[in-house]
């Protein structure tokens, strides 16, 4: 169980390096998931910051996309990692 735990620490230590874009896209990883989602695997609930930070920044730079780009605030948005 020792080994368990210290390989918790490291994942948690790990993730506390790496970039917001980083983190939203391991947190997607193959999934269709929406914003609400994701913000809940990243343990955020502040909308606009998990948007300025985290999303457009991810879609400015074609990392993922919208399931329905035509309507960006769609009720049913979804994203996924391009190319996916």
């Amino acid at each position: 169980m020792v080994g368990n735990n210290t390989d918790q620490v490291g994942d948690q230590v790990t993730d506390q390096d790496k970039s917001p874009v980083e983190r939203l896209l391991i947190a997607l990883g193959n999934n269709t998931l929406s914003a609400t989602e994701l913000m809940k695997l990243l343990g955020l609930s502040h909308k606009p910051t998990f948007r300025k930070n985290y999303l457009t920044p991810a879609l400015e730079q074609g990392l993922i996309e919208r399931t329905v780009p035509d309507k960006p605030n769609s009720k049913n948005q979804k994203y996924r990692k391009r190319g996916s």
